[in-house]
C-alpha cells in the first residue's frame, strides 16, 4: 500500500510564488502520509500571454521551480511527479515545451516527459486555444520505474488518446498520471468519464492533479480551470475528487488492484489483427 498525494493548484503566472505554495503544499502532504505526490500541469507558471511566458520561463537547467521541487523531493525522501513545467527549449522556432518530471527521493531526475497531443480547439467562439503555438509537441510515450511500480506518463489532452495509454499500459505501466489545466467547459461535459474510461481500458490506477478556479494573471487575460483532482481505481471506482477548492487529496493505492482488474477482464492481451477501414 502506498499514500499519493495529489495537490490542487490555483497557479498564477508568478513562478516564484506557486514554487512557494507548492513547496508548502508538499510538506502538509508529507505530514499526512503521503511518500508518492503529485502535482498539476504547468505547476510554474499558468498564463495566456505567449510574451510573458518568454520573459519568466527557463530552460530545464535553469529553471528555479525544477531546482525547489527536487529540493523538497529529497527533503522529504518523497517520489514526486511534477505533473508539467513549461520549459524553454533550444528549438529554432523558439516554442516551449511542456515537460512532465519524475523526482527520486534522492531529488534526481528519473524520467522527463514532453506532452504529445496539442490543446488546438475552438470550444466555443470566446474560448479558442492553440497549444502548439507556443508549445511544440513530444515524440516519445514513457513508462519510468519508480521502485513501487511503474508510471505511465501523460499530460491533459493526451487523455482523449486511448492508443497512447494502451501502449503505456502494454509497456509495463502500473499507475498513469493525467495532471491537467482543463478547460472548466470540457470538464464539466468529459473530465470524469475520460478518466474512468482510460483506466478501465488499461487496468491501471490513474492519478490526476488538476488546477482549478479562475487564476490570477500579472499579464494578459486570466483562464478559468476545471478541478476535480482525481484518483481512479483500475476498475474504474473514483477513489477521490478533489473538488473546486484548492488543497491536498490522499488517496491509499494497493497495486495488487492492477492485477485483479486485468486477470478479470484481460483485454491487454487480447489485441486482434482487423482489415478496414
Amino acid at each position: 500500500m502506498i499514500r499519493a498525494a495529489l495537490l490542487q493548484l490555483n497557479a498564477s503566472d508568478l513562478p516564484e510564488e506557486n514554487l512557494a505554495t507548492v513547496r508548502e503544499m508538499i510538506a502538509d502532504s508529507v505530514a499526512q502520509g503521503a511518500s508518492f505526490v503529485l502535482t498539476p500541469e504547468v505547476t510554474n507558471c499558468l498564463s495566456t500571454s505567449r510574451a510573458h511566458q518568454r520573459e519568466v520561463l527557463r530552460h530545464e537547467e535553469e529553471d528555479q521551480t525544477l531546482a525547489g521541487l527536487r529540493q523538497s523531493a529529497e527533503e522529504h525522501g518523497i517520489w514526486l511527479s511534477i505533473g508539467s513545467l513549461g520549459v524553454k527549449t533550444h528549438d529554432p522556432d523558439g516554442r516551449f515545451a511542456n515537460r512532465q518530471f519524475l523526482i527520486s527521493p534522492d531529488g534526481a531526475i528519473r524520467a522527463r516527459y514532453d506532452k504529445i497531443h496539442m490543446f488546438d480547439v475552438e470550444v466555443s467562439p470566446e474560448e479558442t486555444y492553440r497549444e502548439s503555438d507556443g508549445y511544440r509537441p513530444g515524440t516519445r510515450a514513457v513508462v519510468a520505474d519508480a521502485g513501487f511500480a511503474r508510471i505511465g506518463m501523460t499530460i491533459c489532452y493526451d487523455v482523449r488518446f486511448p492508443a497512447l495509454h494502451r501502449r503505456l499500459a502494454k509497456g509495463g505501466a502500473q499507475i498513469l498520471t493525467a495532471p491537467a489545466a482543463f478547460s472548466h467547459v470540457t470538464g464539466a461535459a468529459h473530465w470524469h468519464s475520460l478518466l474512468r474510461a482510460r483506466a478501465i481500458e488499461t487496468g491501471c490506477f490513474v492519478l490526476a492533479a488538476a488546477q482549478t478556479g479562475s487564476h490570477p494573471a500579472s499579464t494578459g487575460h486570466s483562464r478559468t480551470t476545471y478541478g476535480h483532482s482525481l484518483a481512479v481505481a483500475p476498475w474504474g471506482e473514483v477513489l477521490a475528487d478533489g473538488g473546486t477548492d484548492t488543497g491536498v487529496i490522499c488517496v491509499d493505492l494497493d497495486l495488487n488492484a492492477v492485477d485483479k482488474a486485468r486477470n478479470r477482464v484481460p483485454s491487454l492481451t487480447h489485441d486482434r489483427e482487423f482489415d478496414g477501414p
